[in-house]
């Protein structure tokens, strides 16, 4: 989804003169460092849309050829930096016109605010004026108060830029009470009590081996048996992992090799291979999870946890996460072959969540 800045132009991309009309070249100043934080945030993909009052446009007051001039040259100079507007939208009329166009009514936008398409959470209204912050809360997105010395544009872009991939789901049934929160950009103090030892020691290997931190407190019907829990937890956790990749620029996606004792694990297979562990994902948004059992897990429990719940644990966590998930395990002992599976999914999402650019990677454009 399209994420939008809509941006004042007087006082916010130019300095505003003290006549209020930019209306020679003299008059143009832009805003400090505010081409190297456009690039930044065209980088980070956002789309920009001007959104101006121009008081009296094309009256005697301010003849459309004295504005014409000045305005190109500032478009013109964004342009030649890489920086451009999906449009350009004015109101050229004055506040006692009373019309339907001019910030903070909505006017100018309303094709906007008609289309579903684009991500409003994450779409902000940029100005330096109260009427700039009641044009955004008008539209229903973030505003930011644009000012030189305590909001200026380097910190504008890095507050938009700099993400906090960090997310804490709560899922409360009359089964289960789960808290989780991952943050895939920190690690080694992930804390985990689900009241079952061995899946502890399980979710540790995919916090461990996918290098990030990961805080679950479960607390389910175990005194039935332990199939609400783990399923509760997988659904849980994999909701986690998908709010907490924002709009998911920038990741590797997909997958990595992993050997562990008589059984290996490896992703990027063209095949699944005859023999071994092979743990292949993508983070697609397009949820499919496919275990193949060849031969046989030599337990029914590892601890507390049945084996049989490992794939439906997995299955559950692919469906929440939206992730495409080809899992296969071989003959082995049963603790390393359920433990090659979690440390194999590990070290894949590892790399599929690691940030490397700011490109969202799908030619489909969304993910």
């Amino acid at each position: 989804m399209k994420k939008y800045l809509f941006i004042d132009r007087d006082g916010t991309l130019v300095r505003e003169p003290n006549d209020f009309q930019v209306d020679s070249l003299e008059k143009i100043s832009f805003a400090p460092n505010v081409i190297p934080a456009l690039t930044r945030l065209k980088n980070a993909g956002f789309t920009f849309v001007m959104v101006s009052n121009q008081d009296g446009l094309g009256t005697s007051s301010f003849p459309l050829e004295t504005f014409t001039k000045p305005h190109e040259f500032i478009l013109n100079t964004l342009k030649s930096q890489g920086i451009t507007f999906e449009q350009v939208l004015i109101c050229p009329h004055f506040e006692k016109d009373n019309c339907d166009c001019r910030k903070p009514k909505l006017g100018l936008v309303m094709a906007y605010l008609k289309d579903t398409s684009w991500d409003r959470a994450h779409s902000y209204f940029i100005g330096d004026r109260s009427t700039d912050l009641q044009m955004g809360e008008n539209m229903g997105i973030q505003s930011i108060l644009y000012h030189e010395d305590s909001m200026p544009w380097d910190k504008i872009a890095d507050d938009l830029t700099i993400r906090h991939r960090i997310a804490t789901v709560s899922r409360h049934t009359k089964e289960t009470k789960i808290d989780i929160t991952v943050d895939l950009d920190h690690h080694g103090t992930s804390k985990i009590d689900t009241g079952m030892g061995f899946f502890d020691h399980m979710l540790d290997q995919i916090a461990t081996h996918g290098g990030f931190n990961m805080d679950v407190k479960v607390t389910g019907d175990l005194f039935v048996d332990e199939h609400h829990s783990i399923e509760d937890t997988g659904i849980a956790l994999g909701t986690a992992i998908k709010e907490a990749l924002l709009d998911k620029r920038g990741i590797g996606r997909f997958g990595f090799v992993l050997p562990m004792d008589e059984v290996y694990a490896h992703v990027f297979a063209d095949k699944l291979n005859d023999d071994g562990v092979t743990v292949a994902l993508d983070i697609s948004g397009r949820p499919h999870c496919n275990f193949r059992l060849d031969g046989i897990f030599s337990e029914e429990k590892a601890g507390a946890m049945p084996v049989q719940m490992v794939p439906h644990f997995f299955e559950s966590l692919a469906v929440a996460l939206g992730l495409t998930l080809h899992m296969k395990v071989s003959n082995g002992n049963c603790h390393h072959q359920i433990e090659a599976l979690f440390k194999a999914f590990g070290r894949a999402l590892r790399q599929a969540i690691t940030v490397s650019g700011t490109d969202l990677p799908s030619s489909k454009g969304t993910l």
